[in-house]
């Protein structure tokens, strides 16, 4: 038997959130170190579900409020070997590579400020995420004042010259 379910995850304003995979039990302390070395002063939680031995969510971080929210938001979606990470002080961008060269880590779900809806399956054995709903769907395509916005706005903040 399958039952498939939909978990909401909110991020507060002026936060990022990263969910992903991973395979090992040192993924938090790992994921912890590629953090503060990808960006000084970053404030983050990460919260990750151990799938085998004690099966706990296991948490750091650099923020009590972050990591609170994380080891919540990890309980909840309660996949095996999956990893959920709230960053502030910092944008995905700055930090995704270094996650990715972690070698325990085997994907990333998404990184974003949007709300975000985790989908996941539930059998006998356990949990998984099957992927993510990110955000909304588009409007329309973007016009050439669109396209000059969103120009302006990566040169606003510092991403382009």
């Amino acid at each position: 038997m399958l039952e498939m379910k939909l978990i909401q995850v909110d991020v507060p304003e002026g936060a990022n959130i990263i969910i992903g995979q991973s395979h090992f039990i040192k993924s938090v302390e790992d994921i912890y170190e590629s953090l503060v070395s990808s960006v000084p002063g970053i404030l983050f939680g990460v919260a990750f579900c151990e799938a085998s031995g004690p099966r706990l969510v296991r948490c750091d971080g650099t923020n009590d409020d972050l990591k609170a929210l994380a080891a919540k938001h990890a309980l909840e979606i309660g996949a095996g070997h999956s990893f959920v990470t709230y960053i502030r002080g910092a944008f995905p961008i700055n930090v995704l590579n270094s996650l990715k060269n972690l070698s325990e880590v085997c994907q990333i779900f998404c990184a974003t400020a949007n709300s975000v809806q985790v989908i996941i399956a539930q059998s006998e054995q356990g949990t998984g995420i099957l992927g993510v709903i990110d955000g909304s769907s588009p409007l329309g395509i973007e016009t050439d004042s669109d396209a000059d916005d969103r120009r302006n706005f990566l040169r606003k903040i510092g991403y382009k010259r």
